[in-house]
Parts: structure tokens; C-alpha cells; sequence
């Protein structure tokens, strides 16, 4: 009896320390750990990315807003989840941060995962058959339909 107390009285200390539990501390769970911001500094409100529309574009926002910061490769990953949001946070929130040992590792798995949003670009048949959907305004028919056509723009070349 007085071997399991002391068991769970370890176990409970190491939960309260943050350690004991394998993978659940700051270290474990934080990209680029050692990285802190310096005090003061607010990350900038960054485009969020929901994993269906284009990552280069995305990252090209990201960096964009990075004044200041963004040549300093560690804190660029350090800010990179506030970026993401759905089906790209819980896809980020799922690889080990270990992995990438710097930025161009990270940007590619990114790249790599998300590539089919461009892809699978529309055709020029299904830009012929689009039509207008009975509840929106022609205006918001034709904005519609020009950012489809867009999209097959970017497939032919």
C-alpha cells in the first residue's frame, strides 16, 4: 500500500511539474521552444488558412506580414500555426514539430499537403456550364464566376 502511494504521489508531482506525461510539456508540444518574443511585441493579425484554398498564396500573405520578423526563420515558425485555422490547424496540430528542423521543411510539408487545392483547378467545360444560382444577385454571379475562371487561367499555364 505505502508502494502505491507512493507511485501515485510521484505521478501526481510529475503531472504538477508538467513532466511525467510524455509529450504533454512545453518543450514536447512547442515548435522552436527556446524562441521567446521579445516583450512588447504584438504577432501581426495574420490571413487565416482553413486548408481549402491555395497554400503558396497563403504563405505569400504570411510572409507579408512578418515585417520586421520574417527573416528570422525561428520566430516564422514559431507564428505560423496563429495562421492556420479547421482542417489546417488540426493537419499542423497532428505533425511532430521535431521534424522540421527549419522553415523550407515546414513550408514544403505544407506545400505538399495542401497542393491538391490547386490542383484540382476547374476546367473550361465546367466554367461553360456554371450557372447563376437562383438566390444570388448578378453581381455576386458574375464575382463568382470570374474567380472560377481565374482558377482555370492558372491550370492552363
Amino acid at each position: 500500500m505505502a508502494e502505491e502511494l507512493k507511485k501515485l504521489t510521484s505521478r501526481v508531482k510529475g503531472v504538477e511539474d508538467g513532466k511525467g506525461i510524455e509529450g504533454l510539456n512545453y518543450e514536447d508540444l512547442c515548435i522552436q521552444p527556446d524562441v521567446e518574443l521579445l516583450e512588447g511585441y504584438k504577432p501581426p493579425k495574420f490571413e487565416m488558412f482553413d486548408g481549402t484554398s491555395d497554400p503558396e498564396v497563403h504563405l505569400r500573405m504570411y510572409y507579408y506580414k512578418l515585417v520586421g520578423v520574417g527573416k528570422y526563420e525561428r520566430i516564422r515558425m514559431k507564428l505560423f500555426m496563429r495562421s492556420l485555422t479547421g482542417d489546417a490547424l488540426s493537419w499542423y496540430i497532428s505533425q511532430n514539430p521535431k521534424k522540421w528542423i527549419n522553415w523550407v521543411s515546414m513550408a514544403s510539408d505544407f506545400m505538399d499537403w495542401f497542393r491538391f487545392n490547386t490542383e484540382n483547378a476547374p476546367d473550361v467545360f465546367y466554367i461553360q456550364n456554371l450557372k447563376k444560382n437562383r438566390i444570388e444577385t448578378l453581381c455576386e454571379y458574375a464575382t463568382r464566376w470570374r474567380s472560377e475562371a481565374a482558377k482555370v487561367k492558372r491550370a492552363l499555364e
